[in-house]
């Protein structure tokens, strides 16, 4: 039999020598489980009736349910995310602003295209690539601010201090009068975007029951698309504005989103989560009761304080107690980050970057600038409308089930887009519009599957302990993609540049492909497993497969149903206990 890994004990081992007899497979899944946990974390040596009440019923409770008990909860958690909407709309601003004829005449220069007799004007591919990838380095910068300020000061004093920074750094971008003033407000802007990009997930996360959490945090990509359809259509509608106002005004409007969200999200609770890491037990009652329902009779704040208290205890017994930066590459950890960051990295190489550059893209590939706007405006609203069907799926099916059948069907869209682009008898305006429809396909695709399922894995898979730190990593390496995104497609896209116009979609679906292979191997199915599930199957050091049958096991064999006295003198087997 192979060894297993054990952890010490005062009084006795944890692993004890294990019968070659085979023994009662169902009754041994259970066990496994139960003694485990157990063993895992001292104080409490065994699994408290509160805590194992509390795991029981948050596992058993269905969305209408939650939705009674939590309303409070989602309403907190949808206006954190407002953050993100108010960040879209800001950061798409520059992108949209690359087509519009009065941003490029003032701060562009001329150019004389083959093939066109009118001079026109268009920001060179380094501005481009400044503009865009200039905000990446203070993001990555902010980004790092909320690892450690966010463990420190909790969520609500972050927020508020990142919206006032972001209030003072519009002023930069709304009297600007060279692209130097343009970019440095981006910088400026960086900072507390980088705070931003992760805490909305990790304030969901930490506010929201397992069979809520999907539904949330796959709305965090939808803020993403609500921002950028608001951003395109306040473009649009200055489009025909000579003057500076085309660009100045919706600069302006970035006021209409952070003045008003400071002003709420200062009442904001701490999440429960938090407070109790920190040893506020009481304080994170009083966050809970908040966040539910007045008057709820269905939740016992005590049970779920009891659920956060145990699967903390247990995590510093695993974690040796350490929650910083260098121990997410530390031990089961290390696994974990790779995974959220994986899971990030692929946003950004599975072609989504094509989705920010569209109105380039189809003014690029010969569409009039005003039809450009349009179609990327609705191309946003098909994105939004393929978020919301993936609240159904992400209920029926798993995970990694819509990421990888995701991601293969973007390699396909890529693929064709990649041949339509060398076909020569194919008619020019049949190209364009093949392009254009597949564009709108991809979007959708990209909107149904990998876009909103990344928010809900790369929540999930981390410790809680180290939820925010391993977030804010992954975020960075999906920034450090971005950048390089950012550097090349704008020389793929530009006359000026390569000018590879839609072959642009071959290079990305081969990183498309690259991503799609490690996710076959190494994306775990995280599909209603509580956080302490998730930690007894990383730390032992479960395979990949073995996450969804353990998934199906604990249902199949009451998880969770024995009471104290039946946990007594069991023996943990392994994980192969659940096999």
């Amino acid at each position: 039999m192979s060894s297993l890994k054990s952890y010490p004990s005062s009084k006795e081992p944890l692993v004890e020598h294990v019968s070659c007899v085979e023994p009662d497979r169902s009754q041994e899944r259970v066990q496994a489980t139960m003694a485990h946990i157990a063993h895992l974390a001292t104080p409490p040596r065994r699994v408290s009736d509160d805590a194992r009440e509390g795991i029981d019923k948050e596992k058993k409770s269905g969305f209408i349910a939650g939705c009674r008990m939590y309303p409070r909860a989602i309403a907190w958690s949808a206006v954190v995310s407002l953050t993100i909407v108010m960040e879209a709309y800001d950061k798409c601003l520059v992108q949209g602003f690359f087509a519009s004829p009065a941003f490029r005449e003032r701060y562009g220069t001329p150019i004389q295209i083959e093939g066109r007799d009118k001079i026109v004007y268009d920001l060179s591919p380094a501005w481009q690539a400044a503009l865009v990838t200039g905000a990446y380095s203070t993001e990555t910068a902010g980004l790092l601010l909320n690892g450690l300020l966010t463990d420190r000061y909790g969520y609500r004093k972050v927020m508020t201090g990142a919206l006032i920074f972001m209030n003072l750094a519009v002023f930069l971008s709304f009297f600007a009068t060279n692209l130097p003033m343009i970019l440095s407000s981006q910088l400026l802007s960086g900072f507390p975007w980088g705070i931003f990009q992760t805490l909305s997930a990790t304030y969901a996360a930490e506010v929201l029951p397992t069979n809520l959490r999907p539904y949330l945090l796959a709305s965090v990509n939808m803020c993403w698309l609500i921002g950028q359809t608001m951003g395109m259509g306040v473009v649009h509608a200055f489009l025909e504005t000579e003057s500076e106002w085309a660009y100045r005004t919706p600069f302006a409007l970035q006021w209409a989103w952070g003045i008003p969200l400071l002003i709420v999200l200062w009442f904001c609770p701490e999440g429960p989560w938090w407070l109790v890491r920190h040893d506020r037990a009481d304080d994170a009652r009083e966050s809970l009761k908040r966040l539910t329902g007045k008057g709820n009779d269905t939740i016992d704040v005590n049970q779920v304080i009891s659920v956060m208290r145990y699967t903390d205890n247990i995590e510093k017994q695993l974690n040796q107690d350490g929650a910083t930066f260098f121990d997410c590459f530390r031990g089961t950890n290390r696994r974990r980050t790779e995974i959220a960051s994986m899971v990030w990295i692929t946003q950004a190489f599975c072609g989504g970057t094509l989705m920010g550059y569209a109105p380039y893209f189809y003014e690029q590939a010969g569409f009039p600038t005003d039809n450009s706007f349009k179609l990327t405006t609705g191309m946003f609203a098909l994105g939004i409308l393929g978020n919301m069907m993936a609240w159904i799926l992400l209920r029926r099916f798993g995970r990694r089930t819509l990421y990888v059948v995701g991601e293969v069907t973007l390699v396909l869209i890529l693929t064709l887009g990649g041949l339509v682009s060398v076909i020569s008898s194919i008619d020019t305006k049949v190209v364009y519009w093949t392009l254009g429809s597949l564009l709108l396909a991809f979007t959708l695709v990209y909107n149904l599957t990998v876009g909103p399922t990344c928010y809900v894995l790369v929540a999930e898979i981390p410790s809680t302990r180290l939820r925010v730190k391993t977030v804010v990593l992954a975020r960075i390496l999906f920034n450090i993609a971005s950048i390089v995104n950012s550097v090349l497609i704008p020389r793929m896209l530009n006359p000026a540049g390569w000018n590879w116009k839609a072959r642009t979609c071959w290079p990305l679906a081969g990183t498309a492909l690259l991503c799609l292979i490690w996710m076959w191997y190494r994306l775990p199915e995280t599909k209603g497993l509580t956080y302490v599930e998730l930690d007894i199957l990383f730390d032992k050091e479960a395979p990949t497969p073995k996450f969804r049958q353990f998934r199906v096991n604990l249902e199949a064999r009451g998880y969770l149903s024995l009471n104290k006295a039946e946990q007594d003198g069991r023996t943990w087997h392994g994980w192969q206990g659940y096999s």
